[in-house]
């Protein structure tokens, strides 16, 4: 019953929305339960940042980062910009990839696009997923732990000692998201068991002396 009323709101977006506002309305946490943990340790460490002072770029940007009161903001979205092309020819001091990466089919070109985008001294904040269903928009490619990602930042150019790594998770959420994509709602946990990751982010820096 609970995935025919899903299959029924993915087909009537406006009831969608309707039910959404209901919800939260009496306390329900309607975001992904596999970034609850997430998202408020991402904005965190940007506010450590000090956000005001930052010229940021969003890769096929979603719809909470770019609320934060950055200096500027910029989009590029897929497919008009594909990140494993090229750099774009402007620079900034923190590129954002929010759950971007796992669907790359060249993420090691795009890593070092990333880094070529940056100013020196900026930082990268990337997310994925791990122990989460395939879902291919357009593809699904690639999964990565705490140390792959820290070594996979690093072949990019970033390295391995500046770079602050995390995960969440928990096998309640992982067999949740057995039906594509369980809300927290009222009861999901939040505790971490670091043996089941849902979700991998990273904090990266471009050293001050690096080369654009």
């Amino acid at each position: 019953m609970k995935r025919a009323l899903i299959r029924e709101l993915q087909k009537r977006p406006e009831l969608a929305e309707k039910t959404k506002r209901l919800l939260t309305a009496v306390g329900y946490d309607y975001q992904h339960w596999s970034r609850a943990a997430m998202y408020p340790h991402a904005f965190q460490l940007i506010e450590e940042l000090g956000p005001q002072q930052l010229d940021v770029l969003e890769i096929s940007a979603g719809e909470r980062f770019g609320k934060l009161p950055f200096r500027s903001y910029t989009e590029a979205n897929y497919p008009d910009y594909d990140i494993c092309d090229g750099p774009l020819d402007q620079q900034f001091d923190l590129i954002i990839a929010d759950q971007v990466f796992e669907h790359l089919l060249w993420p090691y070109r795009a890593g070092r696009n990333i880094y070529e985008m940056l100013r020196p001294g900026g930082y990268f904040f990337n997310a994925t997923p791990f122990l989460v269903l395939v879902h291919e928009i357009p593809y699904d490619c690639t999964r990565w732990t705490e140390t792959g990602m820290r070594y996979f930042l690093a072949e990019c150019g970033f390295p391995l000692e500046t770079t602050r790594t995390y995960s969440w998770g928990n096998r309640a959420c992982v067999k949740a998201n057995f039906t594509p994509w369980a809300r927290r709602g009222w009861f999901g946990s939040l505790k971490n068991e670091p043996r089941y990751p849902v979700t991998v982010w990273a904090l990266a820096q471009k050293p001050h002396g690096g080369a654009g």
